[in-house]
């Protein structure tokens, strides 16, 4: 139904979307990111007390949320009405936020019965969020890091397009504030959420 709507937009815009600027997909050759070593730090590190700006209209310190918390941290979602930035296919880990957004806000009621609170995380604007959270009918809240204070506070892997920073794509899991995993590279991006509930499930997780 969503790759009908996004069908449907770009009729209206009397041209043809190009397979490789279809958000809704991920595209059978795209590059697969390695292990760079840049995320090795993160496990046992305690979340920084950086509030952010949420899609629910609020403030969220990750710092201060009880219990289990799962971070999935993207670098920007596409948008039907926008090309996507040149040479992002290209780019190892870059594809995939609308996909992982989509198989994580299908397993959100799962994740939640496991006992962790779920999050998505870029450094969009809230406004930007807003509007994916709308049109993908996600449930999760995502949150704004548009100025880098908590991915510096956990010196995340960043890269740059188009003027703009991203963060790397990783998914964290906290227990009482502190990372107890990380997943990253986080490939192919639409099973990242399978991930996270197979090892939420494992005996020995937090």
């Amino acid at each position: 139904m969503m790759e009908a709507r996004a069908g449907r937009y770009e009729a209206r815009q009397g041209r043809q979307m190009p397979r490789t600027d279809n958000i809704y997909e991920l595209p059978a050759d795209l590059p697969v990111p390695v292990d760079d070593g840049a995320c090795a730090h993160l496990r046992g590190m305690v979340l920084p007390s950086v509030p952010l700006p949420s899609t629910s209209s609020r403030v969220v310190d990750l710092s201060a949320c009880p219990g289990i918390t799962v971070v999935y941290i993207y670098p920007r979602t596409g948008r039907p009405d926008q090309e996507i930035p040149k040479g992002w296919d290209e780019i190892p880990g870059a594809r995939g936020c609308t996909p992982q957004s989509c198989v994580f806000r299908d397993r959100y009621r799962e994740i939640a019965e496991l006992g962790a609170q779920l999050f998505g995380l870029s450094t969009q604007t809230t406004e930007y969020q807003r509007e994916a959270v709308e049109r993908l009918r996600l449930p999760m809240e995502l949150l704004s890091d548009a100025e880098l204070r908590f991915a510096r506070a956990l010196r995340l892997p960043t890269f740059e397009v188009e003027s703009m920073v991203l963060i790397k794509r990783l998914t964290l899991v906290a227990r009482d504030r502190r990372i107890v995993k990380v997943f990253y590279p986080v490939f192919p991006p639409d099973r990242n959420a399978e991930d996270v509930v197979a090892w939420l499930r494992q005996p020995s997780a937090p």
